[in-house]
């Protein structure tokens, strides 16, 4: 999510509202990793109450944990986010040529096409990972005891 973000900042030195976006949903996916799914450092705990609203279609938390845990919570939220910027400057900094072709591609045009965006990184060259296959075939293993 923070690679539109990492590419403005390497290419322009500053973030526009639209990287911000970007950052924001990152934020908030990182907080669900900490706050509802137990994936971080604090364990498998759930932290907070949602509750829907029924009549205007949202959801809000109560807090029931202390400021102590809060401030460990946004600690962990903030080593999600962090992680993620270092890995995507890693890897646009490794694909800088990639990264400058595509910018001034959208600085003439504003936006491309799939297509497009495909044949400027040369997708049959670009070792690009094929997506799992739909429907997944199970694989029989024998285990040979010693």
């Amino acid at each position: 999510m923070l690679g539109g973000y990492c590419a403005e900042r390497l290419k322009f030195g500053e973030i526009t509202t639209g990287a911000s976006n970007d950052l924001e949903r990152a934020s908030q996916l990182a907080g669900k990793l900490v706050k509802e799914y137990g994936m971080s450092a604090l364990g498998p705990v759930s932290f907070g109450e949602r509750e829907r609203l029924g009549f205007l279609g949202e959801e809000i938390e109560r807090r029931t944990y202390s400021e102590k845990i809060a401030t460990k919570i946004d600690k962990e939220i903030e080593k999600f986010v962090k992680n993620a910027e270092n890995s995507a400057r890693k890897i646009l900094t490794g694909k800088k040529n990639m990264l400058e072709k595509i910018a001034k591609r959208l600085i003439e045009k504003e936006t491309i096409e799939k297509e497009e965006f495909e044949e400027l990184i040369d997708i049959k060259k670009a070792k690009i990972p094929e997506p799992l296959p739909k429907k997944r075939e199970l694989v029989k293993v024998k285990i040979k005891r010693v």
